[in-house]
């Protein structure tokens, strides 16, 4: 069975970091897209940052460009969000989830896999 989860999350000061985990198994981690997504209250699921496990090609949302960098494991099977410099506005539960079926995207309806979320607060 596949399987994700995610780890990490916590209350975090603004201006502070947090690494999160998704740790992964049950299919060919290589050959594969691995994606954070988050959800804050009252708000829809947003991706915000994307990882082709087999080749290491990353994309990234604007609003956390230059401040997340997701990396790949593949010795773990696992895959890292480092969020620096938190803002109060990346308060959310934060998801990761596999796509297993290329071409690979950052649209959440593609992903088949999803992991049960961790919470990341950012208070100011």
């Amino acid at each position: 069975d596949v399987q994700l989860q995610a780890s990490g999350g916590g209350l975090m000061q603004t201006g502070g970091s947090l690494r999160l985990s998704c740790a992964a198994s049950g299919f060919t981690f290589g050959n594969s897209a691995i994606g954070w997504f988050r959800q804050a209250p009252g708000k829809k699921r947003e991706a915000m940052s994307y990882i082709r496990t087999g080749g290491g090609y990353t994309w990234y949302a604007e609003s956390v460009k230059g401040r997340f960098t997701i990396s790949s494991d593949s010795a773990r099977n696992t895959v890292y969000l480092q969020m620096n410099n938190l803002k109060p506005e990346d308060t959310a539960v934060y998801y990761c989830a596999a796509d297993l079926r290329p071409p690979y995207s950052n649209f959440d309806l593609e992903y088949e896999y999803w992991g049960q979320g961790t919470l990341v607060t950012v208070s100011s």
